[in-house]
């Protein structure tokens, strides 16, 4: 019985071989996609591959962080198109590792605002297409809270320890932590950076805070924690999920940031990458795309078409005073190993 089994289990192994081995080589050319998790809406792989039956999308690869991109980006991997963070993409324009992008091929660049184009991370628009931006806050639970959350200094409220959750992304934690101090989340001084690390230790020792990324929302929106650490458009998903919970961006200042595609020079198929992008700036798709993540779209059609009332919140279109106060993450440079180091410390113990 066992041999019997052994057997149908291995032609049943051999025909999936087959069928998988059938569906790579169906003459399709393959465009290798990189983003960020739960970062396109549904179904959106498969209407472009509809509208271009010559190619097949694999877009079965995402990371959590713009950290954690870079790193496969740096392992060899030929990925034709990349959904990325701005303070990293400037890191790799230094580097000469990205594709300069014919903008004259894009039909929809023209519904890309004015505004979003020539970020300090490539002042000469020359690499980037811009794909989403927002800002980084404090999502609440307004049954748990009842105070007014406009500080980062709620997430030292011991009143909250064991309630909290933050980010596991090092730019964004450590810039949290930066403005908790007072200083830019930008900083490069050895002693600030210290500052900022000492004040993660204690909140770390006092707070007991949950750390995370994607892992943060279901807990958050489930009633489970007080306070959360989070991106603008996961903040409304959330608080379309359970309205008790509120967003905001703390008065002493925080991240704003774009997400662009970009081309990498190790890619092996441009002509797929830029109808891939093409694809993707379109109306019908951003607005797809735009409802689905809930983050602010720089398509301006899109901004004309969505719902008013998510037009007009102020975590997906944040008003001006807002902006001001918050700051578009820099590379770095020599500096990043001061923030690695001080990141490794707070991750160990």
């Amino acid at each position: 019985m066992k041999r019997i089994v052994s057997f149908a289990a291995a032609v049943a192994m051999a025909l999936s071989a087959m069928l998988a081995l059938a569906s790579c080589n169906d003459g399709r050319e393959k465009i290798y996609v990189l983003s960020y998790g739960d970062y396109i809406g549904e179904g959106v792989i498969e209407e472009f591959e509809k509208a271009y039956p010559q190619y097949k999308v694999v877009y079965d690869d995402t990371a959590e962080t713009p950290e954690a991109m870079y790193q496969k980006l740096s392992s060899g991997v030929a990925y034709d198109v990349l959904v990325c963070s701005d303070y990293i993409i400037e890191k790799m324009i230094n580097e000469d590792v990205l594709n300069e992008i014919d903008t004259s091929r894009l039909e929809n660049y023209k519904y890309i605002s004015e505004d979003l184009k020539g970020g300090l991370y490539d002042p000469e628009n020359k690499y980037t297409v811009p794909y989403m931006w927002g800002t980084v806050g404090i999502v609440y639970n307004t049954k748990l809270v009842d105070e007014t959350v406009d500080s980062w200094d709620i997430l030292w409220d011991t009143k909250y320890a064991g309630q909290i959750q933050v980010l596991d992304s090092l730019r964004d934690t450590m810039g949290m932590a930066l403005k908790y101090c007072g200083y830019s989340l930008n900083s490069t001084d050895e002693n600030e950076i210290n500052e900022a690390l000492d004040a993660l230790l204690e909140q770390k020792s006092t707070m007991n805070p949950t750390i995370g990324v994607d892992s943060l929302k279901d807990p958050m929106i489930a009633g489970q924690y007080a306070l959360t650490v989070e991106y603008s458009g996961d903040a409304l998903a959330m608080i379309d999920a359970n309205p008790d919970l509120a967003y905001a961006v703390p008065k002493e200042g925080s991240n704003v940031w774009v997400d662009a595609m970009i081309m990498p020079k190790t890619g092996k198929n441009p002509d797929g990458a830029y109808a891939y992008i093409d694809f993707i700036c379109s109306t019908e798709i951003a607005l797809k795309n735009t409802e689905y993540i809930m983050y602010s779209t720089p398509q301006t059609e899109v901004l004309k078409q969505i719902d008013e009332e998510l037009r007009n919140n102020p975590a997906f279109n944040p008003d001006s005073e807002t902006i001001a106060r918050c700051e578009y993450f820099d590379d770095l440079g020599d500096a990043a190993e001061l923030y690695n180091t001080a990141w490794e410390t707070y991750r160990l113990n």
